[in-house]
């Protein structure tokens, strides 16, 4: 199976060999019988250690995130950030030195500096998208980690992942990308020489707002055993529900990205020609910094657009306020349209920080209804 859109439908999921099922089971259960002590029917004992739906989804993001990589596996999680935590858990230890983006995630850089902070584990934020400021900014023999997102939560802005790991790998560091903004419908990190990619598979894979979950694709079959001992130890492992869920979502990731992706497009050439716009990130705008790179290493530029408001913070809160069509919540990569203003929602986290984001930014996770409804619904919320 070479097209991603037959990976996304086939991979992990033959039909069931008992009753011919062409959708993989929801095995609900905790135990499963042993044939004598320690004779595993299929390697199940204990579904924290694993369950045949959760098999069935890893099996398929390994297939989406590194086709033909041999030894690449996936590792299912209740959230991305029990994912990031487990990796945090399994491959740092007290005195090491990791990397973060100038403009991570919140709730990424909450776990780095609150939880592994107190724990030992130093953090710098850097702005990865320039690989001499990257490399200035390694400590050979203690950084273990450099991580990544590309595009990044909420800015946009693009790194090189080819470039970064290069820089990482001189340095002894792994190569870290969480490619949830992406889905590896359009980038694939593992293939341009990252390590490990994170997801928050709430997001695009699952698409559809209505399951929690997080993975890990990891390249090295020996880190990925790490991670996989400390999944079973730590046990931040999806429900097979929501195993499920999300393997119904995946199935159709790729068309639902085609159409974020050309909404976005329409959206983001609006709020350029807006006067009530100061500045507009998305990938895809040839101005955009990232854009060449984006180009290259990017099968379209996503679904996600974020942009200033010339008014300043207030004006902000009041067109998050106003929108129909788009919903004011905290999230994103799902059907529907959604709205937020970081600096006091999903980015709160970060205020007074060095990673504090703009007051005046509002972030849009474009959704695939109707874009003239989208753009329509964006206009009234500018014009007041």
């Amino acid at each position: 199976m070479t097209g991603f859109e037959t990976r996304a439908i086939h991979a992990g999921q033959e039909p069931d060999p008992l009753t011919g099922a062409v959708v993989p089971p929801i095995y609900q259960v905790s135990t499963f019988k042993q044939d004598g002590v320690g004779g595993l029917r299929g390697g199940y004992e204990y579904a924290r250690s694993g369950n045949p739906t959760r098999t069935a989804l890893e099996e398929c993001l390994v297939a989406l995130e590194a086709p033909g990589v041999e030894g690449a596996r996936c590792l299912a999680f209740a959230s991305g950030l029990a994912a990031e935590d487990t990796l945090i858990r399994a491959l740092c230890r007290p005195g090491d030195h990791v990397v973060l983006p100038h403009d991570a995630y919140g709730g990424t850089y909450r776990l780095f500096t609150k939880v592994a902070g107190p724990w030992g584990v130093e953090v710098t934020p850097v702005n990865v998208t320039d690989p001499d400021l990257l490399s200035a900014a390694l400590v050979p023999g203690r950084t273990r980690l450099v991580w990544m997102e590309t595009p990044s939560n909420p800015l946009l802005s693009i790194a090189d992942i080819a470039a970064a790991a290069e820089v990482a790998h001189a340095a002894g560091a792994l190569l870290v990308v969480d490619n949830t903004f992406a889905s590896p419908y359009l980038q694939q990190p593992i293939g341009l020489g990252a390590d490990i990619v994170v997801h928050s598979t709430t997001k695009y894979i699952g698409g559809h707002s209505d399951v929690i979950g997080g993975a890990l694709i990891v390249s090295d079959l020996q880190v990925a055993e790490t991670l996989a001992f400390h999944q079973n130890a730590q046990g931040a492992v999806p429900g097979p529900f929501d195993a499920w869920l999300t393997l119904r979502g995946v199935k159709t990731l790729g068309v639902r990205m085609d159409r974020h992706c050309a909404n976005a497009r329409a959206v983001a050439g609006f709020l350029v020609d807006h006067p009530a716009v100061a500045q507009v990130m998305w990938p895809g705008l040839p101005d955009h910094p990232g854009h060449d790179v984006a180009t290259r290493q990017m099968r379209d530029f996503g679904g996600m657009v974020s942009f200033r408001v010339a008014a300043g913070e207030e004006a902000a809160l009041d067109v998050c306020s106003r929108t129909t069509v788009f919903t004011l919540g905290e999230s994103l990569g799902g059907v529907e349209s959604l709205i937020e203003h970081p600096g006091r929602m999903t980015h709160a986290s970060v205020a007074g920080s060095p990673l504090e984001v703009p007051a005046d930014l509002v972030r849009l996770s474009v959704g695939i209804e109707s874009v003239d409804d989208l753009l329509s619904d964006l206009d009234r919320a500018l014009g007041g």
